[in-house]
């Protein structure tokens, strides 16, 4: 059975850390890991792009202290990756995590990603004809028209799918076409795919705000432009969701002569918060989220309380 550890032991339960970008999720994450014997499961949808390290804050492997991290550097930044591909590859992934009796700690900001890995959840069909018609349309208007109209037919899609992401504004309005109705309404409400605990980390909005301004600007500091025109000497302008990504939009605009660094940077930091809020919003409506304050001192104590009394301890 899907979900369920060898039958000399225990259920296995997967954890997962979500909440809005720049709240400690990674750093959480490898903690639990290190606690319960488990090993991260990626569910950022930037960070399966090999190359795209600086702008996506990728742990770097002597950030991940050991730790194995799975669903990484998995695609060129040339091709278009889709949830149900990203669906498969993560569940294939954590089902041999709990053959193993191994915990598998989901680690993302990627709302649909870490449902599309944790429920029961399918993703309709495709129509060709609906969906170059909608291609054609966005590139003859561009990605932020589309936007509005997806914000009108299904509000909690537009939440999720960032304003510039035009392939996914697409795949969600050719869903509302074919089905007659709103891409989220294919969510179900919970239906576990997995016996599984999520924790969100809870930061204050000003504070979110200051520290993704923070982030941004070591990211500048890092090597994010470098890192950019070296993706472009492989094909990012032509990743149709890579050179969409946050960070990477507004850099190639500044390296084409559209803007300059600096506002390149600070157009970075603002439409990250508005993302952010984003994450927070969807998130916020799954009940199943424990949510903990980003900043406690008992922060990790306080999150093995949660997963442990559904996870094995194998503390190492």
């Amino acid at each position: 059975m899907r979900g369920m550890a060898p039958a000399s032991g225990n259920p296995v339960t997967v954890v997962a850390v979500v909440g809005p970008t720049a709240s400690g999720k990674s750093d959480l994450g490898v903690a639990l890991a290190q606690s319960l014997g488990g090993e991260v499961v990626n569910a950022d949808s930037m960070q399966v792009y090999r190359g795209m390290d600086v702008g996506t804050a990728k742990l770097t492997p002597a950030e991940r202290h050991g730790v194995p991290h799975h669903m990484l550097d998995l695609w060129e930044v040339t091709e278009v990756v889709s949830v149900a591909e990203y669906q498969k590859l993560a569940r294939s992934v954590v089902d041999g995590l709990l053959a193993a009796s191994t915990v598998p700690v989901v680690v993302g900001g990627s709302g649909l990603y870490v449902r599309a890995l944790l429920d029961d959840l399918e993703f309709p069909g495709t129509d060709p004809e609906v969906r170059a018609r909608l291609e054609a349309e966005l590139e003859a208007v561009g990605p932020d028209a589309l936007h509005q109209r997806l914000a009108e037919a299904d509000p909690a899609a537009a939440m999720a799918i960032l304003p510039t992401n035009g392939r996914r504004i697409v795949r969600a309005l050719e869903v509302v076409e074919i089905t007659g109705r709103p891409f989220t309404a294919s969510l179900p409400e919970v239906r576990d795919v997995y016996p599984n605990v999520q924790i969100g980390l809870d930061v204050p909005r000003p504070v979110l705000d200051e520290r993704i301004d923070e982030r941004v600007t070591r990211m500048w500091a890092a090597g994010l432009v470098d890192e950019v025109r070296r993706l472009l000497d492989v094909g990012l302008r032509d990743g149709h969701t890579a050179s969409r990504a946050l960070g990477y939009a507004q850099v190639i605009r500044f390296l084409d002569g559209e803007c300059s660094e600096e506002e390149a940077l600070i157009e970075t930091q603002r439409a990250t918060r508005r993302f952010a809020r984003r994450q927070d919003t969807w998130f916020r409506r799954d009940e199943r989220v424990h949510w903990l304050p980003y900043d406690a001192d008992d922060l990790l104590p306080r999150a093995l309380a949660a997963a442990r009394p559904h996870a094995h301890d194998t503390t190492r």
